[in-house]
């Protein structure tokens, strides 16, 4: 009584176009074109496993340097404060030269004087170098007519003259 046309298996791809069922059987021929699409789809999958692993790994190198970031400005400052900001395009993205301000003293973000470093280098210790920095007011964001008190080689071309 078991035909095949109401077979479970038939009634599972129905709703599909006839190009999309399944085949009951291969297509004469060599199956070259199975075995070129075969090997592109191969390809295009190792290409996006190197991508993605390949920026994993770059994120979590900047990652590394972040936190690194921060610890250098709170040994720098010697306060513990977390409400800290980064910058990292002021020099350009591939610059890895980040500056990284926060509060003089207690107080919300940006609510009072904040000292702004600028850090670049290798890791040592998990701090980089400090080479150059400015103050800003209270309540303003980073713009060059705003910085005042300038130090290191990093803040020259970066402040008001």
């Amino acid at each position: 009584m078991s035909d095949a046309s109401t077979s479970p298996e038939h009634d599972r791809w129905s709703g599909l176009p006839a190009w999309l069922r399944p085949r009951p059987v291969d297509l004469p021929g060599s199956g070259r074109l199975r075995l070129i699409e075969t090997t592109l789809l191969v390809l295009l999958g190792v290409l996006l496993a190197v991508a993605t692993v390949n920026d994993v790994v770059r994120q979590t190198h900047v990652n590394h340097r972040l936190i690194a970031d921060l610890a250098t400005w709170r040994a720098y400052t010697a306060h513990p404060y977390h409400n800290l900001s980064i910058e990292q395009e002021l020099f350009g993205p591939a610059s890895q030269h980040e500056v990284v301000c926060g509060n003089t003293s207690p107080g919300g973000p940006k609510a009072r004087t904040q000292l702004c470093l600028v850090v670049y280098g290798p890791i040592s210790g998990g701090r980089r170098t400090v080479h150059g920095g400015w103050y800003l007011p209270p309540k303003v964001e980073d713009v060059r007519s705003d910085r005042y008190g300038c130090f290191g080689a990093a803040s020259r071309g970066m402040c008001p003259p």
